[in-house]
């Protein structure tokens, strides 16, 4: 099977691939040789890079945002990241990046990622959000709509 890179990944395809549920939505790419570092396989601080890159799709899929124009792009802060790494990842290996938010607050939500390559899990993560007004000191209400998005697509609850 060929796996569209950069291109999202719904429910169904990803359990073709063999990523398991709750994970809802994915994206896959392949590496780069400047992602490898002097034991030649990928950096430790991509990773962060390529959770990045999958947030920017899932924040547009789910219809939060766009980012297509700067005036109405919601203001988020990465308040807090984890990851534990499994298995190293070569150059020119195919992985998928998956994730799903697990749970939210009033003004945040706690997303969870896990990255595959070959049916082998090689990493996974947590992040929590942070929505912001523009002043980037206010915290912000999430809107309705995020909400639904979170709890209708990726089974979210609410941690108050």
């Amino acid at each position: 099977m060929t796996i569209p890179l950069l291109t999202s990944l719904a429910s169904a395809a990803l359990r073709d691939i063999g990523i398991p549920a709750p994970f809802t939505f994915g994206q896959a790419d392949r590496v780069r040789f400047h992602e490898l570092d002097v034991l030649n396989h990928v950096n430790n601080a991509r990773y962060l890079s390529w959770f990045e890159t999958f947030r920017i799709a899932y924040l547009r899929d789910y219809g939060i945002s766009t980012y297509s124009d700067i005036a109405s792009r919601p203001v988020l802060v990465l308040k807090s990241v984890a990851v534990d790494y499994k298995a190293p990842l070569h150059l020119e290996d195919i992985y998928i990046v998956a994730g799903r938010t697990r749970a939210f607050r009033n003004t945040s939500w706690t997303m969870e990622y896990g990255v595959w390559s070959e049916g082998r899990l090689c990493a996974t993560s947590t992040a929590v959000i942070v929505l912001m007004e523009a002043d980037i000191v206010t915290r912000k209400k999430l809107p309705d709509s995020y909400v639904k998005a979170f709890t209708g697509r990726d089974g979210a609850v609410y941690e108050g």
